[in-house]
């Protein structure tokens, strides 16, 4: 029998991850926030998924490939560092760096060290800037994408 395509497998590798035959996969990630309009519009403006949705407290981004976006109104600002973040993927990180910057975000300098660039939506959600093709990592976790010596 051939093995099935990765692709058609849970990360574990099996087709019933969730018990009882039944598959179990990631269908939305859900940012808590103070402000679900203005972190939508900020995350709508980089990703150019348009926001499709409001529904109670959360706000929603148009689906692309992958889990869809919303973001929930919470009464607590965020406090500490996330650690649950995303990896957006881009052929010009410094290009992306300036309209993060231009949309309310910014960089987060006492996270980059190792090159990686991370940033901080409007509320303070860290997420990295990576290019798309593959790069590399050393075994302390670092890497050197941006050419910045380590930045």
């Amino acid at each position: 029998m051939a093995e099935r395509a990765d692709a058609d497998r849970t990360p574990a590798g099996r087709e019933d991850a969730g018990g009882a035959g039944v598959p179990v996969g990631i269908r939305d990630v859900i940012v808590d926030c103070v402000d679900p309009e203005r972190l939508a519009s900020f995350w709508s403006e980089l990703l150019g998924r348009p926001v499709t949705g409001r529904t109670g407290p959360y706000v929603w981004l148009a689906r692309g490939a992958g889990p869809g976006v919303g973001f929930q109104k919470v009464s607590e600002p965020k406090s500490g560092k996330n650690r649950v973040h995303f990896d957006v993927s881009s052929s010009d990180p410094a290009s992306t760096r300036a309209r993060v910057e231009e949309l309310g975000g910014r960089r987060l300098d006492r996270y980059a060290a190792g090159g990686f660039l991370v940033m901080a939506d409007p509320e303070g959600n860290e997420f990295c800037v990576i290019p798309p093709e593959p790069f590399e990592v050393d075994d302390d976790g670092r890497a050197d994408y941006l050419g910045e010596g380590g930045a």
